[in-house]
């Protein structure tokens, strides 16, 4: 069902639009947790450092083709927001011609380099042939990961953003099965955790493109829509190349503090990726907020109504302090309980070095919330530059704290290093964001209704 956001209740819209997004993205952390928990119990603590310590490459995978595909249907949601189903169509097109090219490139490059991207990152030997075999085989279904992304990202364009979490929860489910019965009983070992999440992803594609063809008419593609323009792609890509760069900045930036982590030991890889994953299911609200901004301002954006986009961002902001504030105090009185359910034995480092690191970072999730309001926001309107700029941003501040104050202080410098970066890149988009609001008064470019 599509959905029109350019009339109606903003702050309402987008909490309708941003619910579905948030029970989507907390399913799958659970299973992403859920993965890490049977790893850990069922091979112990090496196998789940080993997840731990391969999981920032595929992080980075992830966000790079998270970024394009969004950037892709950015466009394609304006063109919605400006009625203009043929143009919808032949961004689609424009959209899987982009998004396939990028899985062939993106496939081959990482294949080719794996062993030593693992060795730059500093993996442990003892636990280097696991972490190897986990992201080779992930990396090898890179056409579906990138396929979900942007099959789910063209019906949420739409503003249908319910049906990529039907499938979701399916493909989750379906994931914890497979990774338990090819791990337990197939004996796949720590493989089974990798064929088991592209079992479900590919589930997941099936479901979309069955889905766009039964109930999408505006996406029933027509022999004309197959034309390829230059121009147009390169609308795309203007979107699409910045994004993707500033979401690979962000996740290098995450590599480099798992590069620092893996120095201190399988013990501290371990706490690491437990709280890693505890912090990003605490932080799902607040993401999935962000992602319902980035639709809502692109439609509103493609029909002229900026002030539109300035209520909607105002609601979306004071919302996003409440979830932080809410957020924050549930992790730290139940952080230490979720930390201990990913390891067979119990384990006082593991568990004091997470719950560590969760007592810093809880104290700064309204920047991170920023963060996602205002970068999601200017993407919507197809503004790259300040987004990108705040990842650089993000880069130099979080790996500087990482690399600089592990050195002085230990552990606690990867802790520190996240909380230090979300301030500074909240600062930039959100006087990015009220710069460009000023720009548009002054030229009076929208109406302000």
């Amino acid at each position: 069902m599509v959905q029109d956001m350019t009339t109606g209740n903003p702050l309402k819209l987008i909490l309708k639009f941003a619910f579905p997004l948030l029970i989507g993205n907390v399913f799958q952390q659970l299973y992403q947790i859920s993965d890490m928990i049977i790893v850990g119990r069922l091979l112990g603590v090496n196998a789940l450092a080993a997840v731990g310590a391969s999981a920032p490459i595929y992080f980075v995978i992830l966000m790079v083709v998270f970024g394009f595909t969004s950037g892709l249907t950015v466009i394609t949601a304006q063109r919605f927001g400006a009625k203009d189903e043929k143009g919808v169509r032949n961004s689609v097109v424009h959209c899987l011609v982009a998004a396939l090219s990028l899985s062939a490139a993106v496939s081959i490059f990482c294949l080719c380099f794996l062993e030593q991207i693992l060795n730059v990152m500093n993996v442990p030997q003892e636990i280097m042939e696991d972490a190897y075999n986990f992201i080779f085989y992930l990396l090898s279904g890179m056409v579906l990961i990138v396929g979900y992304n942007l099959l789910s990202g063209i019906i949420r364009a739409l503003g249908d953003s319910r049906t990529p979490l039907y499938f979701l929860i399916l493909s989750s489910v379906l994931n914890i099965i497979f990774n338990y019965i090819l791990i337990k009983y197939v004996g796949l070992g720590i493989i089974g955790s990798a064929v088991g999440t592209l079992f479900a992803i590919s589930l997941s594609v099936i479901a979309c493109i069955w889905y766009i063809g039964r109930r999408f008419e505006i996406l029933r593609l027509r022999k004309e829509d197959w034309k390829l323009n230059k121009g147009f792609m390169m609308e795309h890509l203007d979107v699409a190349f910045p994004m993707s760069f500033q979401f690979s900045i962000i996740a290098v930036s995450l590599m480099i503090i798992q590069s620092v982590c893996n120095t201190f030991g399988p013990n501290a890889i371990a706490a690491f990726a437990a709280a890693l994953r505890i912090e990003q299911l605490a932080t799902q609200p607040l993401l999935a907020l962000g992602l319902a901004i980035a639709t809502y301002s692109a439609q509103n954006f493609g029909a002229g109504m900026m002030g539109r986009i300035r209520k909607g961002v105002a609601n979306a902001s004071l919302t996003s302090l409440s979830i932080s504030i809410v957020m924050a105090l549930l992790v730290r009185f139940v952080g230490e309980n979720m930390v201990d359910i990913f390891i067979k034995e119990p384990n006082e480092e593991i568990i004091h070095t997470a719950q560590v690191y969760l007592n810093i970072s809880t104290l700064f999730y309204f920047f991170l919330g920023q963060i996602f309001i205002f970068r999601n926001c200017l993407q919507g309107m197809g503004q790259t530059k300040i987004p990108v700029l705040a990842s650089a941003v993000e880069l130099l501040m979080r790996s500087f704290a990482a690399v600089y104050l592990a050195n002085h202080i230990g552990f606690l410098g990867v802790c520190w290093a996240g909380p230090i970066a979300w301030i500074g890149a909240s600062l930039v988009v959100s006087v990015g964001y009220w710069r460009l609001l000023c720009q548009f008064v002054k030229v009076r470019r929208f109406c302000w209704a």
